[in-house]
């Protein structure tokens, strides 16, 4: 909830600078003091004797957001973390729309890069893999080059994961009986879910990533990919966050090429934000 300083901070975060110690500061919500943020990623010039803060540039801007919300993350109580991993990953997993999807693409989370853990909703997948009833079809990333090409690939086991050159679980191309592994791209039928993850987000579906554009791209990909096939259901991107890792609107600086999540997850429940989601969710 956005607090009457919060509201006023936000404001004036155009002329207003404040160091990170202040912002974190135990005594200080981060509901209002996450909205000001982006003060800090603004340059100051000295104009006519007095300073002025000028905007950088948008890429400058995110790299700013970054550095801030990792310290924020870095500086969550392990067992606030904990619990907020638990209590995400419930609310996933008792959700009507987790439980009739029947294509889901989800992300195996590092907890080296602090994101929402994922493991309990990808085992419950894989265990549910023999059940006729309960059967998802499972897709997880593959990063194929450093130019935003990620594949998502299915797997059936949790073995199917190998360690990258980054130490991060990803799925090997080929499965144990020597065959290509199922991509989504190519699958025949379409994948309802995907659960992503990401630095920061806003409640009108603005996504901070790592800077990559992996996820942007195989986002936009898929979406025309849907509309060629004329899929009446629409791949919902639905963002699994930390209650640091939200912030009020208006703070993160997007670019054209960025994609909107349609509906967040975080400790407190779920927020719809699209059309989609607030259909299905």
């Amino acid at each position: 909830m956005r607090t009457g300083l919060g509201h006023l901070l936000q404001k004036a975060r155009s002329v207003m600078v404040m160091t990170l110690p202040a912002l974190l500061s135990p005594s200080v919500p981060h509901s209002s003091a996450l909205p000001i943020l982006c003060a800090s990623v603004a340059t100051a010039a000295t104009m006519s004797g007095s300073t002025v803060i000028v905007p950088g540039s948008v890429a400058q801007q995110k790299r700013a957001l970054r550095s801030e919300i990792r310290k924020a993350l870095k500086a969550l109580p392990p067992t606030q973390r904990a619990q907020e991993d638990t209590a995400i990953q419930n609310i996933v997993l008792d959700s009507s729309w987790f439980k009739s999807t029947r294509g889901l693409c989800a992300y195996i989370s590092c907890e080296s890069l602090h994101e929402v853990d994922t493991s309990r909703i990808v085992a419950e997948v894989l265990r549910d893999a023999n059940d006729r009833e309960e059967k998802k079809r499972l897709y997880v990333p593959r990063v194929e080059d450093k130019n935003s090409h990620m594949r998502m690939l299915k797997i059936s086991s949790i073995k199917d994961l190998i360690a990258n050159s980054m130490n991060i679980l990803e799925p090997s191309p080929i499965d144990a009986d020597g065959s290509q592994r199922e991509d989504a791209m190519l699958a025949t039928h379409p994948v309802d879910i995907f659960l992503l993850p990401g630095v920061a987000f806003d409640r009108h579906g603005q996504r901070l990533g790592r800077g990559g554009g992996y996820y942007d791209v195989f986002l936009k990909k898929y979406q025309e990919l849907a509309m060629e096939r004329r899929w009446k259901q629409p791949l919902l991107a639905v963002a699994l966050a930390y209650s640091v890792q939200i912030l009020d609107d208006d703070v993160i600086p997007v670019n054209h090429h960025d994609v909107l999540v349609d509906a967040l997850v975080s400790a407190s429940g779920v927020i719809p934000i699209s059309t989609a989601a607030l259909d299905r969710m």
